[in-house]
């Protein structure tokens, strides 16, 4: 965004973020959310999550290519800052009204 707004996503809690339709559960199926955020008994085990490749989409999005071999998620640049994890962006979130 044009207002200098500075975020930054750990990979972990963008992968768990994807926005495409097979994470959100968009058209009625049972959303397949990734839970690489969450705690692992056993996190010696888990291969450790990578961007492979980051496509720009136009002037709106980017497509992110995980390690994981997950590729169909586009971030628009209003998603990256509705998920922004930052103090004043949650703090806003929390007080917007819901529609």
């Amino acid at each position: 965004m044009k207002d200098q707004h500075h975020s930054e996503y750990p990979l972990a809690y963008l992968r768990d973020e994807c926005p495409c339709a097979s994470c959100t559960g968009a058209h009625g199926t049972t959303p397949q959310k990734s839970n690489y955020s969450g705690a692992e008994l056993f996190p010696m085990f888990k291969p450790a999550l990578k961007m492979v490749d980051v496509e720009s989409i136009g002037s709106y999005a980017v497509r992110i290519t995980w390690s994981d071999g997950h590729n169909t998620g586009i971030y628009s640049f209003d998603h990256f800052r509705r998920i922004c994890p930052c103090q004043d962006c949650r703090a806003a979130h929390v007080t917007e009204p819901r529609l």
